[in-house]
């Protein structure tokens, strides 16, 4: 099971910060995640007891770090990435700490190669669409050098 465990193995967010549960499906082109963290009262991205919508684009980026770690099919430490750029992002609410349900995450390659894509990403909950956008993601910052 892609299990919160698996993903802390494979992105270089630990701790509370590694903000995915579980990996529900995926493919080459898709990743789904789910997370329950953004109702966690120690979320390292909450401020002053909030979470905002716009974390949800951190919640994404590391559904898509996974999935990079799953093209990658490597089983060594996690490659550091990093999100170049968000673009058409639009927030349908304005909180996320108050979202009863898990959020499902999903994003899906748009183009790219082997270290820079373009993926479109959405993150809903409570049956609703609450953001979505999408984002150049470098990932391995360390084949740029």
């Amino acid at each position: 099971m892609l299990d919160r465990a698996w993903i802390a193995a494979r992105i270089p967010h630990q701790g509370s910060m590694c903000l995915l549960d579980k990996v529900v499906e995926w493919s080459p082109e898709r990743i789904r995640c789910a997370s329950s963290s953004h109702r966690a009262a120690d979320n390292p991205l909450r401020d002053n007891g909030r979470l905002g919508v716009a974390c949800g684009i951190e919640y994404a980026a590391q559904a898509m770090a996974v999935h990079g770690a799953l093209l990658a099919g490597a089983d060594g430490a996690p490659r550091q990435g990093f999100l170049a750029s968000a673009r058409g992002v639009e927030f349908k609410v304005d909180r996320l700490d108050d979202v009863a349900a898990d959020l499902d995450i999903a994003a899906e390659r748009l183009s790219g190669d082997g270290n820079n894509v373009l993926y479109g990403f959405e993150v809903r909950g409570d049956g609703k669409l609450l953001l979505s956008g999408r984002a150049a993601v470098i990932l391995d910052a360390e084949a740029l050098k």
